[in-house]
């Protein structure tokens, strides 16, 4: 290795390295100061205790919030991976004009401001009759869950070999059962991917859930600015470590079941 070879990778680990932390000091920060007994956002915390969390048991609105957050997250994604894989064999595997067009419209709610695709549905659900609260943020949710089912599953039936199904088919399996013992266990790790950012981008939404909500069915992201509006105290911060803990955990579920690495992959 020459000389500039070396001081290229050390350029480069430091510029990684300094990225890490600048992403990872915000995530310290709050956690920190959720286990602080001070009242106020103070680091480093007077003194260390458990307050905060003892207190979101008594705190009103956050279970409700809490439930409505997980129902839409879990519906919204199942209902994503379906339509998601759909479009994403449809993507791959047929020949029609326009196909990078849809392609780039299926993903462009992750290219467009939350406020501006929050506006345009609020109007299109108007124009439709839609006014049921729970679901127009049921299908809110589809709409910026879908792409990341269809990115990532695009990715994987690129490189899926689908004679494999004609094989399956010519040694007694009907198409539907090919495509659930061949097809489907092949793709179970974008599943997993794309399920699992899709669960998280729909619990952490709040610039589109905030046009759907009301007095009586609010996000947990809706809630916490609330609570922040009429208290804003380190209950906050207990609130963000739970979701910072969730996204862990999906992870470690995610190692556990795929692997960390093949789940990089997609």
């Amino acid at each position: 290795m020459t000389a500039i070879e070396r001081v290229s990778q050390y350029v480069v680990w430091a510029i990684a390295g300094f990225t890490v932390v600048f992403l990872m000091t915000p995530l310290i920060v709050t956690i920190a100061v959720s286990f602080g007994s001070s009242t106020v956002f103070t680091l480093p915390p007077p003194d260390w205790s458990l307050r905060w969390y003892e207190r979101l048991a008594g705190m009103r609105g956050l279970l409700p919030a809490l439930v409505v957050s997980l129902q839409i997250a879990a519906v919204s994604t199942a209902v994503a991976m379906v339509l998601g894989t759909l479009c994403a064999i449809a993507l791959v595997r047929g020949r029609f004009p326009g196909r990078e067009t849809v392609s780039t419209f299926l993903v462009s709610p992750l290219m467009l401001p939350g406020l501006v695709i929050g506006i345009a549905m609020l109007q299109g659900f108007k124009a439709m009759g839609l006014r049921d609260v729970y679901a127009s943020l049921l299908v809110a949710h589809v709409v910026i869950t879908l792409p990341y089912i269809v990115r990532t599953v695009v990715g994987a039936l690129s490189l899926f070999d689908f004679s494999l199904i004609d094989a399956a088919r010519t040694l007694g399996c009907s198409y539907p059962a090919a495509l659930m013992r061949v097809l489907v266990p092949s793709l179970a790790p974008a599943f997993l991917t794309s399920g699992m950012f899709a669960f998280l981008a729909s619990m952490d939404n709040y610039p589109i859930s905030m046009f759907f909500t009301d007095a009586w069915t609010k996000t947990l992201p809706i809630q916490m600015l609330q609570y922040v509006e009429e208290r804003p105290d380190p209950t906050i911060a207990a609130i963000s470590a739970g979701l910072v803990l969730l996204a862990i955990v999906a992870l470690v579920i995610g190692d556990r079941l795929v692997g960390l690495r093949k789940l990089a992959d997609f």
